[in-house]
């Protein structure tokens, strides 16, 4: 495989840049959903999914639906 430098992506076109990015994340996306166990959380981030998790048992009536929390943050953008 050829390597592929930082200079080498700073030739692209923002568009492809932009592009590259994407298929990038997607493919991040993809593995991720695939095999969950492999996503790297620091502990910082698993105390607060434990915390949140915690939280939601505690109380679900509290639960924002996806579409709620979109809204919230749709009207906040103005």
């Amino acid at each position: 495989m050829q390597t592929i430098t930082v200079s080498d992506l700073l030739h692209l076109s923002i568009a492809e840049r932009i592009q590259l990015v994407e298929d990038l994340w997607d493919s991040v996306a993809a593995e991720a959903a695939a095999r969950p166990e492999r996503v790297p959380v620091n502990e910082a981030q698993r105390r607060e999914l434990l915390r949140r998790s915690e939280a939601h048992r505690r109380n679900p009536a509290e639960a924002v639906s996806l579409d709620a929390a979109l809204d919230e943050i749709e009207r906040s953008l103005g």
